[in-house]
């Protein structure tokens, strides 16, 4: 497939793209199969449909970047080649600013997306997806664009403003999408990836600095509270360690070596 037509593809199915997460899946494969060859166009395309689309459009599209990112951390590079696929999320660190400025417009008529953008971010903050001082930034510029907002809506408005010029049919099925949205990133909120690279190997990470300053009290995060905790309570490695870590080994694979045992006793007969 040449890569006017993969674009062309990927377009159509931008233009499908709803709440559901068997379209939100059908996309996000078709991204990642095309990626080393078209990555960069298939990107155009997503800003493109971000900055033209309908709020819900646009709503859709930055939970499917959400998952699209995600697939992106796990997914292992093609045989045969380095490249891997985090580059789609460089491209999410780079434009993020472009993106939430499409989905959330300045005026009341970003509001219906503004606390669906914010949790979204938030989580991208949380799971270091994209660099947490960066996150915070554009955060700010939400936090800012409420309040104008908030300040503009005792003024006589006319009767659309405030949906956004939605149309009552448009309206019913932002509803219906929205509790489909929220369900699923209440799910996801538990459920972590599992990479499928090295056994034990770590998910990249934006940033290992923490989230907040010392200092920073109240505005601390619980992640972070959480970390200082466990460092102090934690003592340095000692042999006490080496005989806990032997004893939990001996627990581990007591039924291993019992199998091996008896096998080799079978070996010997």
């Amino acid at each position: 497939m040449d890569p006017f037509e993969v674009r062309m593809q990927f377009i159509a199915l931008l233009k499908r793209l709803d709440a559901s997460q068997q379209s939100i899946k059908k996309i996000v494969g078709f991204a990642m199969k095309f990626f080393p060859s078209c990555g960069e166009d298939l990107w155009d395309c997503i800003l493109e449909e971000c900055q033209k689309g309908s709020l819900n459009s646009r709503i859709n599209l930055l939970y499917l970047l959400d998952s699209l990112c995600e697939a992106c951390l796990v997914s292992k590079p093609p045989p045969g080649s380095s490249q891997t696929f985090a580059s789609y999320v460089d491209y999410v660190t780079r434009d993020l600013r472009k993106i939430v400025d499409s989905v959330v417009p300045e005026g009341r008529q970003g509001l219906p997306n503004l606390m669906s953008t914010r949790q979204i971010l938030e989580s991208w903050r949380s799971k270091r997806l994209v660099e947490p001082t960066k996150v915070d930034e554009v955060i700010a510029t939400l936090e800012e664009r409420r309040a104008a907002a908030s300040a503009s809506a005792a003024r006589p408005a006319s009767p659309n403003s405030s949906t956004g010029g939605l149309s009552r049919d448009d309206i019913r099925r932002r509803m219906e999408e929205d509790r489909e949205r929220h369900k699923r990133l209440r799910e996801r909120r538990w459920v972590q990836p599992v990479a499928q690279t090295l056994p034990g190997a770590m998910p990249p990470l934006a940033s290992f600095m923490p989230l907040t300053d010392e200092d920073d009290g109240v505005r601390e995060s619980a992640l972070d509270i959480e970390f200082d905790n466990e460092w102090e309570n934690t003592s340095d490695w000692n042999e006490d360690d080496d005989e806990a870590v032997i004893e939990e080994n001996e627990l581990c694979f007591a039924e291993a070596d019992e199998r091996g045992e008896h096998a080799h006793a079978m070996d010997l007969s």
